[in-house]
């Protein structure tokens, strides 16, 4: 076994078999990288859909396949390894970005680019609007929520060590992804607060997490969750912010430019991190056996 660091062996309630942890440690580190990756996804989301065309329904199709290829990968994995576990988190927050704009958004004037007379290949989307998005997600998520709390297993990340865990963790993940973008474009695009102030409102609201983090009668596990959430809209506002007009409030970086700057970022701050998980899993020592991350 491995002390103290990400990947450990669990024994199984029966006594018997062992099963290999898979996710990480929530540190400031994981949250850093928890933005980067929503915020690409909703770069890169857009870039595909938007800038290239080719559409919501296309794209959604395309990458819930990169999901359940990156989900298979990590779930067939023997231990923690950073770049697949950020691989479907990626995966997750770029496919959010097209599903939620399926889902809500459709062919009319406000949804198109200047010049252009659809949204891509395909279906032009459902247009149910962000209202009726949101509360179709908030009842899927709780729907697994619901289906999970069935199970018994804990909802607290750190203890999740088994197949069924973690498929109802990913499933999860990609629900809270997508509600996400749904409550993120709600806030910039109809609200009034624009993206700027959207992202601070929701800065706020996490501050006001981490303060709770603090209050014994707080539950950790739902401050991590509902966290989790929220990173989610923060970083369709910054994407948003970074890739839209001036005339709209943002910085006009574009699509290209901004995915190639963030998937730079995430790539370097994931390599840091499997460098770090392969030196804590190889410390030498009499009676402990090194679990290779790679």
């Amino acid at each position: 076994m491995v002390k103290g660091g990400v990947v450990e062996e669990f024994r199984a309630a029966d006594g018997g078999s062992y099963a290999l942890k898979k996710l990480p440690e929530i540190t400031l580190a994981f949250w850093v990288m928890k933005i980067a990756a929503t915020t690409l996804g909703e770069t890169a989301g857009d870039l595909l859909a938007q800038t290239l065309r080719l559409g919501y329904f296309l794209t959604t199709v395309v990458l819930l396949l990169v999901f359940v290829t990156t989900l298979a990968v990590q779930l067939g994995s023997r231990a923690y390894n950073p770049f697949f576990y950020w691989a479907v988190i990626l995966s997750t927050s770029t496919a959010g970005t097209t599903i939620s704009d399926f889902m809500n958004r459709d062919a009319s004037g406000k949804y198109l680019a200047t010049g252009t007379g659809s949204l891509g290949w395909g279906p032009q989307g459902l247009g149910l609007g962000y209202p009726v998005g949101a509360a179709i997600l908030i009842s899927l998520l709780i729907a697994v929520f619901a289906v999970w709390k069935q199970t018994g297993l804990t909802f607290a990340i750190r203890d999740i060590n088994t197949l069924r865990g973690e498929g109802l963790f990913w499933s999860a993940i990609l629900v809270s992804n997508t509600l996400g973008t749904s409550m993120g474009d709600f806030l910039a695009d109809s609200s009034g607060l624009g993206y700027a102030g959207s992202a601070l409102l929701i800065l706020g609201l996490l501050g006001l997490l981490l303060a709770l983090r603090y209050v014994p009668a707080a539950s950790n596990v739902l401050l991590f969750w509902l966290a989790f959430v929220l990173t989610r809209p923060l970083g369709a506002t910054v994407g948003d912010f970074l890739t839209k007009p001036v005339a709209k409030g943002g910085l006009a970086l574009g699509t290209l430019g901004s995915s190639a700057v963030l998937l730079a970022l995430l790539f370097g701050m994931v390599g840091f991190a499997h460098t770090r998980e392969k030196r804590r899993v190889a410390v030498p020592g009499a009676g402990v056996v090194s679990v290779s991350s790679s």
